[in-house]
């Protein structure tokens, strides 16, 4: 669960973690996390719509500042979106950069409120009865919307689940946030153990939850479009549901207007999932992708370097 997120590779720390602290001292390492933490746990107890503008604002004043995350956006949004004039695309990066401070803001709700608190947040929609998962196993592929961490909360709050997530660099940051997203009983799976224990979970009843689009390394993964552009992309998905007989559902949590809180929309299985042909599937995984990404495009996640690997002979696009 967003950071949750998921599948089997090699293990390593995702370039876009939020809360990322490199090589600083012990102590002042343990500062930080307990002044974090501290701020989280507040953020938790305020109104929720405070909150969420809160991190809106913060996301409005850093966007001024040059960074090395913001040309990351501009650069994704050029190549996805080439035919998009530059003040549409200057529009976007500065609502996608006020969704993404503010969902980071928003962990806190999301890590430290009740049961009761994230039912009020989120509203969940399914084609599915999820009552019914663990009758057949299922893998629920979530894609790395601003709202990821939202959704996958919540399901945790009513149902079993098992979740692949890429542990953080700072062990006390990561001891931490496992514990929270684990807080209402999901078994929490790091990457480097998520091949066996996914599969054991599968096989036991429980349903996983993974994200399989970010950029990983070529490892287990195939170049497919991603808007036309070439985008290395998992296989996982595909070869965990074929050792596992399971089916694939799509979800996606979505930021609702208003500051009314989110949308976890769970979509029917993927038809005739996996086929022979692990770069078909990733192709079909990516092409629902990109259809909601049009829906909702200052949502995903774009301060990722998606194209950071590219296929043999093209040159580096960050």
């Amino acid at each position: 669960m967003p950071r949750r997120v998921l599948a089997a590779v090699k293990p390593q720390r995702s370039a876009c973690s939020p809360f990322s602290i490199h090589r600083v001292p012990a102590l002042k390492s343990r500062i930080l996390i307990f002044l974090m933490t501290g701020l989280l746990r507040a953020f938790a107890f305020l109104p929720y719509g405070l909150v969420a503008r809160i991190g809106t604002g913060i996301g409005a004043l850093l966007y001024r500042i040059p960074s090395a995350r913001r040309r990351v956006v501009h650069t994704n949004l050029k190549l996805c979106f080439p035919d998009m004039s530059e003040e549409a695309r200057e529009r976007l990066a500065r609502a996608h950069f006020c969704h993404v401070i503010r969902s980071y803001v928003e962990r806190g709700p999301q890590w430290f409120g009740n049961a009761q608190a994230l039912a009020r947040l989120v509203e969940v929609e399914s084609a599915i009865d999820l009552a019914d998962v663990q009758a057949q196993p299922t893998i629920f592929v979530g894609f790395h919307f601003v709202g990821i961490e939202a959704g996958c909360m919540m399901y945790s709050t009513r149902h079993p689940v098992a979740s692949l997530y890429t542990p953080m660099s700072n062990l006390l940051l990561d001891a931490m946030a496992k514990r929270q997203r684990g807080r209402f009983g999901t078994e929490m799976i790091p990457r480097s153990d998520s091949v066996r224990r996914a599969l054991r979970a599968l096989r036991d009843g429980t349903p996983v939850m993974l994200a399989a689009d970010m950029d990983f390394g070529l490892r287990d993964s195939v170049f497919v479009p991603f808007f036309g552009v070439p985008a290395c992309t998992l296989t996982s998905v595909s070869r965990m549901a074929r050792a596992a007989n399971a089916r694939v559902v799509p979800f996606v949590t979505e930021v609702l207007p208003g500051y009314r809180g989110y949308k976890l929309s769970i979509f029917e299985p993927l038809a005739n999932f996996p086929s022979d042909d692990v770069t078909v599937d990733a192709r079909r995984i990516t092409e629902f992708l990109e259809t909601q990404v049009r829906r909702i495009p200052d949502q995903y996640y774009w301060v990722h370097k998606r194209f950071k690997n590219r296929p043999e002979g093209e040159a580096g696009v960050y």
